[in-house]
C-alpha cells in the first residue's frame, strides 16, 4: 500500500513553531487539531494564515493538517504561513517567484529584545534625578 501523497514544512515566526502538512484535498484546515475558525476566530488572523494559497492560487485544493507551538496567536499564524508556503514550493517549484515577491517565503526574524538588569523593561529607564 503506498503511503498517501503529503508535503510538509515548518515555519517559525518569534517563538512560535509550526508543523504544517499539506495533502490533496478540498480545503480543510485544522490546527492543534481543531477547526480552523475556531483555532483563529479573528478574520485578519485567517486572512494571514490563507494568504500563500490566495497568491498562488491553490485555495481549496489541499488539506491542511497544522501543529503549532509556542508563542501567541499572532506568531502562530504567521509560523503557519510560512510554513504552507514552503510546502507549496516543495509541491509546485513554479511558485516559488509569487511566493517570494509576496514575501511569504522569508523568515520574519524579529524577536522580543531580553530585559536588561537596572532598567525596568529592555530600554525604559528608571526616573534620572541630577539632583
Amino acid at each position: 500500500m503506498a503511503a498517501p501523497v503529503q508535503y510538509n514544512a515548518v515555519g517559525r515566526r518569534k517563538t512560535s513553531t509550526a508543523r504544517v502538512y499539506l495533502r490533496p484535498g478540498s480545503g480543510q484546515i485544522t490546527v492543534n487539531k481543531r477547526s480552523f475558525d475556531t483555532y483563529f476566530p479573528l478574520e485578519w488572523r485567517r486572512k494571514s494564515v490563507t494568504a500563500a494559497f490566495d497568491v498562488s492560487d491553490t485555495s481549496g485544493q489541499f488539506d491542511v493538517l497544522v501543529n503549532a507551538s509556542g508563542g501567541g496567536l499572532t506568531g502562530q499564524a504567521e509560523a503557519i504561513r510560512l510554513g504552507i508556503a514552503r510546502a507549496l514550493v516543495e509541491y509546485d517549484e513554479e511558485l516559488r517567484k509569487p511566493l517570494r515577491d509576496a514575501g511569504y517565503l522569508t523568515r520574519d526574524d524579529r524577536m522580543v529584545e531580553r530585559k536588561k538588569y537596572g532598567q525596568p523593561k529592555a530600554r525604559k529607564k528608571f526616573q534620572f534625578s541630577k539632583r
